[in-house]
């Protein structure tokens, strides 16, 4: 695999940005809107946003059997399903102890990648740079976090289940990925609402919640900007970069949410927060694979 382009770290780098903010969000928005109305109602308007994006460009989405397949895989462990079971889960589960879940997800990446991707296999160097990530979320979080591990196995399988649906995901786009960005992001997020929205109609009751300006607003941002934006970043970052370095974001995402509570709730900065950074940092740059990689199959 050929060395992606600086502007890929930065795209990188901004997608972890862009998805930091959305928690602050969200708790604004579920004050006033149920979790599954909240994800429905993202989704559409993303959905809606690439429809228009699509419109604007001249294309059109493709409908070819490999393209249809990679829209409703994308579309539900992507999006739906992982975003149904992290919301269920984190009713019960701490945020630090979510964060520690999610961590999960670069390390079954960096397994799955191995398995089915040929140009990412595993080697002592990105399994160390794997590790010192997850250290750096450790270091974040703190010991502390990982002795609730155990005390609400369903709170915490749901979580898990949707780290391991976005591996399972990153993986699947890398191997299959042959459609065009634009139109990948507007297939997939056409079914991720058209699965998303029976499921607040039949678990909430979208007509009868009265959502504030604040919760209006936010869904809005989450939609356009988190989800529809989000998604063209995705999935330019996932074909350049490769899944293993990809699924490092998330162990950025929580790092950077720190930061923007330090920077717009003035809340305490600590030295937590530089060692976490450090050390994701330094494990980014060890899972960069060598130049000697067998072919890409199947992946662009």
């Amino acid at each position: 695999m050929k060395s992606a382009p600086l502007v890929d770290y930065a795209l990188l780098a901004l997608l972890a940005c862009i998805w930091s903010t959305s928690f602050l969000l969200i708790k604004i928005a579920v004050a006033t809107v149920g979790p599954f109305t909240l994800t429905a109602a993202r989704l559409l308007i993303a959905a809606l946003t690439l429809l228009v994006l699509l419109r604007v460009f001249g294309k059109r989405i493709d409908c070819s059997p490999a393209a249809i397949r990679l829209y409703i895989v994308i579309g539900l462990l992507g999006n739906t399903v992982p975003f149904c079971l992290i919301s269920l889960g984190e009713v019960s589960v701490t945020s630090s102890m979510a964060a520690v879940l999610m961590g999960i997800m670069p390390v079954s990446t960096f397994v799955l990648a191995h398995l089915f991707i040929p140009s990412e296999p595993m080697s002592g160097r990105r399994m160390f740079g794997v590790l010192l990530g997850f250290g750096g979320l450790v270091a974040l979080v703190g010991m502390s976090a990982l002795g609730a591990l155990g005390s609400d196995p369903l709170g915490q399988m749901a979580v898990l289940g949707g780290a391991v649906c976005y591996s399972l995901s990153a993986v699947y786009v890398r191997t299959h990925g042959m459609v065009g960005g634009l139109e990948a992001a507007t297939g997939v997020g056409i079914v991720a609402a058209l699965t998303c929205l029976p499921l607040a109609l039949l678990l909430e009751s979208p007509v009868q919640m009265q959502p504030s300006m604040a919760a209006i607003w936010s869904i809005i941002a989450l939609g356009i900007v988190h989800t529809a934006t989000a998604s063209l970043i995705y999935f330019r970052t996932i074909r350049s970069l490769g899944a293993v370095t990809f699924a490092q974001i998330n162990y950025l995402i929580p790092i950077l949410g720190s930061l923007w509570g330090i920077l717009l709730l003035g809340e305490s900065f600590g030295w937590r927060v530089v060692l976490a950074l450090a050390l994701v940092l330094a494990g980014i740059y060890f899972v960069q694979p060598g130049r000697r990689t067998r072919p890409v199959t199947g992946a662009v």
